[in-house]
């Protein structure tokens, strides 16, 4: 459970008392226990069984994988998954690979639909870049038309572990991975995936864990 939902469920049973007091009100009480499940609910948090093995990337969060195209970046070639996250998936993030983040950076900017291609760029995210020794993988939280709250716990210097928590988006939105162009896809636009749990790619020749 994120602690998030402890704060969300605790301010919505206090308002469900004070209603119960001043009312006594079997539905106006409903309301907010009602929607004090759903944040519970919103805000779990599995335990994921992480693959272990060299050259390995799994993914960063849970979704169906909307898009999968090479682009171009100031560090070359790289190829960028689309994940997007609907209100009913698993809000948690987790690191792709191991390694140490070289970068990690809010870039502000507007809420549009994480459906369009536009918001890749123009959209609200947190862009980190984690250097796994032999490679660097990048991914990048972005905010959406509802998901207004991204929450990042990574700084430069950090060192994770694959499947590791990271962070997490409010109410749904999108998370893309950019991957080295020697990446190895090991799943399809279309599918469905599991943050910390489903391989996304493998690197062959990789020696890192």
């Amino acid at each position: 459970m994120v602690r998030d939902g402890i704060f969300y469920a605790v301010g919505l049973l206090t308002v469900a008392v004070v209603l119960w007091v001043v009312t006594q009100s079997v539905w106006l009480v409903l309301i907010p226990v009602l929607l004090m499940v759903f944040f519970l609910w919103f805000f779990r948090d599995p335990q994921r069984k992480i693959p272990a093995g060299p050259g390995l990337i799994v993914s960063p969060a849970d979704g169906l994988v909307t898009q999968a195209e090479w682009i171009e970046t100031a560090r070359g070639s790289r190829l960028r998954l689309s994940i997007f996250l609907n209100v009913f998936d698993v809000h948690v993030n987790r690191s792709p690979v191991s390694g140490t983040v070289r970068l990690a950076e809010l870039r502000k900017g507007q809420f549009l639909n994480a459906m369009k291609m536009e918001s890749a760029l123009n959209n609200e995210q947190t862009l980190v870049l984690i250097d796994g020794g032999d490679y660097e993988v990048g991914f990048k939280q972005i905010a959406g038309l509802l998901a207004r709250r991204i929450v990042c716990n990574l700084k430069p210097g950090d060192v994770v572990e694959r499947g590791q928590r990271v962070g997490l988006i409010k109410f749904g939105s999108r998370v893309d991975v950019l991957l080295p162009a020697t990446a190895e896809l090991q799943v399809k636009t279309g599918m469905r995936v599991r943050g910390g749990s489903t391989v996304l790619a493998t690197l062959p020749g990789a020696n890192a864990a």
